[in-house]
This record gives structure tokens, sequence and C-alpha cells, in this order.
């Protein structure tokens, strides 16, 4: 039971990173009707920014300010520069242009910084490990999932509270009827880039701070997993997406710590055929809704 419950630990602290990635992934989705392939360069352009930043004497955590601030300028610059001229093309225009904007910013880290890995320092506190019942936490997992239920916190209280938020709501559900009510259309979406670009750049300050460097192709599994997780929990569906992360988080921290040593390396592979399992059974997702077909 003690093992049980350390490894549920460990998945929710993964989890939550996925969580918040998903919920801005859904955001830009549900508003623009596009999954962003760019939108894990992000945590690149935050993990970037905090070495710079670390590497300029700035302490461990103003850099990690700057760097969620960073991913959201980097954000509304995506939208501005690249998808607010194609708007209106179509969604498989968009998506190639985000692949392609993805390949771009890879391509000019790799040039312009370097193809290696550059390590970014962490407080030696997060490393710290306190007992309690049996169990390990490390402080990293603690800050991990508090510093995201947070951020998820704060996110629904400006999406239910505030006139912004209603607005970005209304146009999710549907965008030409709220351009009819007199809403701005384009400042939505801004908003809706923006917003996501700041849990962009929170999660990739978590990722960082797990993984202790930045390579130009950081973001690439944390994006995937967040994709997968959109999908598991139903496209369209901001609360679906955050329970596909922590399920996705969850499941994966579970496979390596259960599976026979000799398939660990392939926990994310089954990890994948397990949600595809679920969509299987339930294509619409865990909290999408079915769509109907007439011929």
């Amino acid at each position: 039971m003690t093992q049980f419950l350390q490894q549920l630990i460990n998945g929710l602290s993964l989890g939550s990173i996925f969580a918040v990635l998903a919920l801005g992934l859904a955001m830009v989705y549900g508003t623009l009707g596009i999954l962003n392939f760019a939108y894990g360069e992000l945590i690149a352009i935050t993990g970037y920014t905090m070495y710079f930043a670390t590497q300029a004497g700035l302490s461990f955590w103003l850099s990690a300010l700057i760097g969620a601030v960073a991913a959201a300028v980097a954000s509304i610059l995506m939208q501005l520069l690249v998808f607010r001229p194609l708007q209106g093309t179509g969604f498989v225009t968009l998506l190639f242009a985000s692949f392609a904007l993805s390949q771009v910013l890879q391509g000019i880290f790799r040039q312009a910084i370097s193809p290696r890995a550059k390590g970014i320092p962490a407080p030696e506190v997060l490393s710290n490990v306190f007992e309690f019942g049996g169990l390990r936490i490390s402080v990293l997992n603690v800050v991990t999932f508090v510093v995201a239920m947070v951020s998820l916190g704060l996110f629904a209280l400006f999406m239910r509270t505030s006139r912004s938020g209603l607005q970005m709501r209304a146009a999710a559900l549907d965008l030409t009827t709220t351009r009819l009510q007199g809403v701005s259309a384009g400042r939505v979406i801004l908003l809706a880039f923006a917003l996501s670009g700041i849990l962009a750049g929170i999660a990739g300050v978590l990722w960082i701070s797990r993984t202790g460097t930045v390579t130009p192709t950081t973001g690439a599994t944390p994006i995937l997993v967040a994709f997968v997780a959109v999908v598991l929990g139903g496209l369209g569906s901001t609360v679906g997406a955050v329970v596909g992360g922590f399920v996705f988080g969850i499941l994966e921290v579970f496979l390596e710590a259960y599976l026979p040593s000799g398939v660990v390396p392939f926990q994310f592979a089954f990890a994948l055929i397990a949600v595809a399992v679920v969509l299987f059974a339930r294509p619409e997702g865990l909290f999408g809704k079915a769509v109907e077909v007439k011929v």
C-alpha cells in the first residue's frame, strides 16, 4: 500500500505539469480550432530564458518568472506573426503552419544557441526529501503540485468570474455568434494565446526544475503528452484536458513502477496503448460530446 501511495504522489506531481500544458493547448484549440504543434517550443523558450538569466547572475526564482513572461510574449507573437495572417484559411493550413513554426524555432535554437543541453541549476531546497508515514516526498513534487493546482484554480476563477473569461467561453462555443454580439474576435484569440503562453511558461519552469537542462527539443515529450491528454479528455473540453493530463501522468508513473524491468523503456508506448483502448471504447474522449454524423 505504501508503494502504491508513493507512486500516486509521484504521478500526481508529473500529471499536474501535463494538466497545465494540456489546458493551454485546449484553450487555443477552443478559440482558434487548431492544435498548435509549436506549443512545445514555448517550454524551450522558457528554459533558454532561464538559462541566460541565471548565467547573468539572477536567482532561479526571478529567472523562472522572466521565463514564464517570455513564453507568454512568444505565444502572442506566434498569433500575431503566423496564425493571424492565416486565419480563415482552414484547419489543415493552420496545422501545417504550426508544425513548420515548430521546426523553424528548433532550428534557430540549434544554430543561434547550441544543439547541446544547457544546464540550469535548481535551488538545493527543491532536492530535499521528507518522510511521512513511510512515504518519501520530495520538496520538488510538493512545489510542482501546489504551483500547478494554484495555476489551474486561478484560471478557473478567471474564466468563471471575469468579463474576458466569459467572452472566451462564449467564443469557444461559437466564435461567429460571439462576434455578432460585439465581442472582438481578435482580442479574444490574442488573450487565449497570452494565457496559454503563461500556462506553458509555468509548466516549462516546473519541467525544467525536474530535468535540470534545456535543449532545442525540450518541449517535444511534454507537448506530445499534452496532445494525447487533450484527445483523451475530449477535444474542446478544458476540464477533460486537465483530467487527461493527470490520468496520463499517473499512468506513466505506475507503468514505470510496476512493469517488468525488461519492458520499462517502452512505458510510454504502453501508456499510449492504454489511451488508445479508452478512445476505442469512447472515441469522443472522457469529457467530449459524441458527434452525430448525418448521412
